[in-house]
């Protein structure tokens, strides 16, 4: 910044102003003439006389040469160069000069100066020896100790030096920068490029007991590793921010649930064909109805929420059914899972390593396969999403709004539980033991959730639900206490084939897997076991629930489910170091202010030196690796069951065509599409369900064993007999009746003059009783 005028000074011409007068003019009002000044310009110099004292003034009779005044206002100018877009000479010195020598935006020359103020600085730095040359010829331009030395100017006749502009020496260390700031980038791109290359050259015509295993193209697996990977570095820089997270476990879901929507043609699982005819009832009827009318099946009517919010939404998107989308529902509720699970981990710990891995072995331990077009898939959420209302609002340091606070969340956890009790049976029961569990607990101790969840479970159950558990009740009552025959019931068929008992077997051992490494979680992590009790407890709160049912035999496999959000979170502190909690931050901050002795307490117990290399970076990759891999068999392995071929499909659909009122459908298992489409007005008979006699008798003398079964059908209604590749290939691997057994009862009824042949294709045949008969 120039110094303020002297009157000596105000009748020399003014030379272009330097960055310091430029920047002056826009952090402050001009300084007075006689207020000190530093090396920086800000007012205030550590030597006690002014600038004017120190400058003897000249007398005014005896101007300097141009050439002379050019050099000392540039000396002055702070480290600048004479600006380049003008190249007049100075004009003699004036006497009349009143105002001080203030910078403005509008002045061409200011506005010159300021472009250069940028290099001003560094020009200065590599031209010391010129500025050393100014200071020895001209001693009357006197500089702070603290400022560079000025560059010496051109004389007034020759070109001005142009000003420095180029900044690619700062290029290197900006691209650098960048890129790794993106890097994880990469892993993401190159993961989604092998597994849409993977997609497209995968054929899945033919599948084997391996399922979708052995037929995805090897770039799959490879886009898996890739992505672990990346994931893994990513989430170990406490850099990265959580959107790199995320964006990889978003990628894992597409990958792991939404390659199956694209393989395939039509939806998997004959249960969410099932649910898909519950919401064509809905729709066909316009209402609820009761046993009289719709038997067994009368259960989805009394739990109808699931099956009315998509009703509402079939006729809302303007689509024939819910077949038209419930191929990609496995990856939409596996998506509204990301928010209450952050919502739950986020309670107990700020560090994103512990929150996002915790996440990541969830998406991957989750192979339960409740993810699919059913009530427990939204249900399931809604279980996570009362689970974080309570932790988070209703503990000892989460009310922080009063009783008004907690009034409102009340009303909201209302409102999520019924939502809960009208759409399932068994998520209830699993919410009520949860939160039992946390109320018994000190920091928990509020009935409130609790309570409310019982009161609206038993208000349903006493009213909607009563005609269903009025008969379900005496069976209910003899399957309590008895847990070797509910935990067996869930392995109650027998896997046949190399392939179905593999598959079988990796999924055990990443459950086994996932639970051992929580184990392992909580034993290391010992701050874990203190301060984040509360998901311990909900990782082990659903066990006694094997006493209670064996729910259809798959009270097993609902356990794991609901036991894995707790479950992953320690199995994710067994793969990392040392971490912390946010109850643990917070006591540091409530004790004494931090000494040295305070800091350095922590680092007097290490952790183990043994256990370091295996829990540094390239165990718990493998680990994790390892867990990513499994999941595919686990989740996709059964895919020859739950895989119903378009040309299967549209024999079945021929049936429910032209089958009568009151027609009977016979087949070997219920697994094949549409198997309940019109359950309201055909009745189905499934012999495999049946007692083991009757099945034995029918495997003897197939034809007149199934005659006679089928004879009772009055007309017009009609009896039928379905056998498609979904039912052998079911009955194959779960180890009923083998191939051989099945082709005899096919060749059987289609050489018997009692039925008739209605249609036949590569998924399946379809014969229908004679009159006769």
């Amino acid at each position: 910044m120039r110094p303020p005028a002297t009157p000596r000074e105000r009748s020399v011409p003014e030379p272009a102003p330097g960055p310091e007068a430029t920047d002056a003019s826009h952090r402050a009002a001009p300084t007075p003439p006689d207020a000190p000044e530093t090396a920086d310009g800000t007012g205030a110099t550590s030597d006690p006389a002014p600038r004017a004292a120190q400058e003897p003034p000249t007398p005014a009779a005896s101007p300097e040469p141009p050439t002379t005044v050019s050099r000392k206002q540039a000396a002055k100018a702070a480290a600048t160069s004479p600006d380049p877009t003008t190249g007049r000479s100075p004009q003699p010195p004036t006497a009349t000069a009143t105002q001080p020598p203030t910078a403005t935006a509008s002045d061409p020359v200011t506005a010159a100066s300021q472009e250069s103020a940028a290099t001003a600085s560094e020009e200065a730095s590599v031209r010391p020896g010129r500025a050393a040359t100014a200071r020895a010829h001209h001693p009357t331009a006197r500089e702070p100790s603290t400022t560079p030395a000025p560059t010496t100017p051109e004389p007034s006749g020759s070109a001005p030096e142009p000003p420095v502009t180029d900044l690619s020496d700062l290029a290197p260390a900006a691209w650098p920068a960048r890129a790794a700031a993106a890097w994880p980038a990469l892993p993401l791109l190159v993961a989604l490029a092998l597994w849409v290359y993977a997609t497209r050259h995968t054929d899945v015509s033919a599948l084997d007991d391996f399922g979708l295993v052995s037929s995805l193209h090897p770039t799959f697996w490879a886009g898996l590793a890739v992505l672990t990977a990346g994931f893994w570095f990513t989430v170990r820089d406490r850099r990265r921010p959580g959107a790199w997270s995320l964006a990889y476990v978003l990628v894992l879901l597409v990958m792991e649930r939404a390659t199956q929507a694209l393989l395939y043609p039509t939806p998997l699982y004959a249960w969410a064909w099932k649910h898909d005819a519950v919401i064509d009832h809905l729709l066909t009827s316009g209402g609820l109805q009761g046993a009289d009318r719709l038997g067994d099946m009368a259960v989805y009517d009394q739990w109808p929420g699931f099956f009315a919010a998509q009703a509402a939404l079939v006729r809302l998107l303007g689509v024939d059914n819910a077949a038209m989308y419930m191929a990609w529902w496995p990856l939409v509720s596996s998506v509204l899972l990301l928010l209450p699970l952050l919502l739950i981990y986020r309670t107990f710990t700020e560090d994103r390593r512990l929150i996002w891995t915790a996440v990541w072995l969830f998406c991957v331990g989750n192979w339960v396969g409740q993810d699919y077009f059913s009530p427990q898939s939204v249900a399931f959420a809604l279980h996570l999403g009362v689970l974080a209302v309570v932790l988070r609002r209703y503990g000892r340091s989460g009310g922080p709004h009063g009783r008004q606070g907690q009034a409102v969340w009340t009303v909201l956890l209302s409102v999520l539980v019924t939502a809960i009790v009208v759409s399932h049976q068994l998520t209830p029961g699993m919410l009520v033991v949860t939160l039992v569990a946390l109320a018994l607990t000190r920091r928990y101790r509020d009935w409130v959730p609790a309570v409310t969840t019982v009161v609206i479970f038993l208000a349903w159950c006493l009213t909607a639900a009563l005609p269903f558990l009025s008969a379900a009740m005496p069976d209910m009552i003899r399957s309590i206490g008895d847990i070797g025959a509910n935990v067996e019931t869930g392995y109650g068929t027998t896997p046949t084939g190399t392939g179905a008992v593999a598959t079988s077997w990796a999924a055990r051992l990443l459950s086994g897997s996932v639970l051992l490494l929580a184990l392992a979680g909580v034993v290391r992590q010992r701050v874990l076991r203190h301060r984040a009790l509360p998901l311990l407890l909900i990782a082990a709160a659903p066990l006694p629930m094997f006493a209670a049912s064996s729910y259809g035999s798959e009270m097993i496999f609902r356990v794991l489910m609901f036991m894995l959000p707790g479950a992953a979170f320690f199995a994710a502190a067994a793969l990392l170091p040392k971490v912390r909690t946010l109850a643990a931050d917070a006591a540091a901050r409530d004790t004494a202010p931090p000494s040295p002795a305070t800091r350095a307490r922590p680092r007097r117990v290490p952790l183990p030196a043994l256990p370091r290399p295996r829990y540094g970076v390239w165990v718990p990759l493998l680990v994790l690796l390892a867990g990513t891999l499994a999941f595919v068999p686990s989740y996709s392995g059964k895919d020859r069951v739950n895989y119903f071929p378009p040309r299967e499909v549209a024999l079945v659909q021929q049936l429910f065509d032209q089958a009568p009122d009151d027609s009977l459908v016979v087949a070997a298992n219920r697994n094949y599409p549409l198997a309940y489409e019109q359950y309201w007005r055909v009745d189905h008979y499934w012999f495999l369900d049946d007692d083991r006699r009757h099945v034995d008798e029918i495997v003897r003398d197939p034809a007149t064993v199934l005659a006679r079964d089928m004879a009772a059908v009055e007309p017009p209604a009609r009896a039928y007999f379905l056998l498609t590749r979904g039912q052998m290939a079911n009955s194959e691997m779960n180890g009923q009746l083998d191939r051989a057994q099945l082709d005899r009862i096919r060749e059987s009824v289609a050489s018997s003059p009692a039925f008739e042949l209605v249609a036949e294709n590569d998924g399946g045949v379809l014969y229908v009783l004679t009159p006769a008969s």
